[in-house]
């Protein structure tokens, strides 16, 4: 029976797109850039703020010399209101209390700075749900890096064969393919099926309550 399930946040178990494109339209207008559609950063998001502003200005064909400024307004701004338009996708808390009461340990690795991630955490999700969340550290590699995913792992004291990683990207599939874990690859998030199937995803749903059936068997 699996013992850990480790879970990615932004677009598996929280829905955060609606606040992304917000803080990062309001980047992009305070600097003079124009605003973009919010289904746009579904394929921006998933390695990183940084990543994400290089994403947002090149698709505005962009190239101020001042990229880290905007990244830093950016990450002021969204640290300083970090639920706004932020909530747990439908389904996601009892299938986390399922999870719990089977005594199956569950952490978050996410590309998310760490502080807000352990923020957006603590504000969803009720005390003993999350049993660890990690985000963005310095020094740390981010995902598909396994680093962190590997660390969490040596937290529990658990073997891979013992571990489960849900996440909703390639990246995320990635990660656990180099982390050696079974992926489950989720359809409620940022990205469509090809590309979970094409970056090797070992299951694919589209029901949050299938994870504690998997983690359960």
């Amino acid at each position: 029976m699996t013992k850990l399930c480790i879970f990615d946040m932004d677009g598996t178990l929280v829905n955060t797109i609606d606040t992304i494109a917000y803080f990062g339209n309001t980047t992009l207008e305070n600097f003079g850039i124009e605003p973009i559609p919010t289904e746009h950063y579904k394929v921006f998001v998933g390695n990183g703020s940084r990543v994400l502003i290089e994403r947002m200005l090149d698709f505005r064909g962009a190239k101020p010399d001042n990229v880290d400024e905007i990244h830093k307004w950016y990450m002021n701004k969204y640290d300083n209101d970090f639920m706004y338009l932020t909530r747990a996708y439908d389904g996601i808390i009892s299938m986390l209390k399922k999870l719990k009461s089977e005594g199956i340990k569950t952490a978050i690795i996410s590309n998310k700075d760490d502080m807000t991630a352990k923020k957006v955490s603590d504000e969803l999700f009720e005390a003993g749900l999350i049993d660890l969340c990690l985000g963005a550290r310095p020094g740390k590699a981010l995902k598909p890096d396994p680093e962190s995913v590997l660390e969490i792992i040596d937290e529990f004291g658990v073997e891979k064969s013992e571990c489960l990683y849900i996440g909703d990207t390639a990246t995320d599939i990635q990660t656990a393919k180099n982390a050696e874990l079974y992926s489950i690859g989720v359809l409620w998030g940022f990205r469509d099926e090809a590309e979970l199937k094409n970056a090797g995803a070992d299951v694919i749903i589209s029901d949050p309550m299938k994870i504690a059936e998997i983690a359960c068997k």
